[in-house]
């Protein structure tokens, strides 16, 4: 279990994040006008265009090195958490409408089955972040 929590984990959370910004970045204006049909401001839009595939970009880089993945795991769960609690949002209907702005195939999923992947990968991501935790308490005495 120590392997796939220290090891597994973290690489599949590299692969989805790397899939995500490369499907954002690989066409940043239809990125930017899936974001442009969300339920926020334009300028809100305007700076997740760049923000959100740089912060998937720098959690990919914390999750390579030893000393920074507990980091990047949290930040992981962050990112998780609240694209978890915007589906959420959405398929309680607390806007009208809300076009999903991931790219590729998370694209082609519907509002359920994107619940259930987030979910997944919630409940991985605190498997990882937890060893980690104990292990440093470990450590401290």
């Amino acid at each position: 279990m120590k392997t796939f929590t220290r090891s597994v984990i973290p690489a599949l959370l590299v692969l989805l994040y790397t899939y995500a910004a490369a499907s954002k970045l690989a066409d940043i204006e239809k990125f930017r006008g899936q974001l442009y049909l969300q339920p926020f401001p334009h300028g809100f839009a305007d700076d997740l265009v760049y923000l959100l595939p740089g912060v998937e970009l720098f959690v990919i880089v914390l999750l390579f090195f030893d000393r920074l993945r507990r980091m990047g795991l949290i930040i992981s769960l962050a990112l998780l958490t609240a694209f978890t609690i915007y589906i959420s949002m959405g398929l309680l209907h607390v806007w009208k409408r809300v076009p999903c702005s991931c790219g590729g195939v998370l694209e082609h999923m519907g509002w359920g089955t994107h619940l259930a992947f987030n979910w997944i990968f919630i409940i991985l991501n605190v498997l990882a972040v937890s060893p980690e935790r104990k292990h440093e308490q470990y450590k401290l005495t």
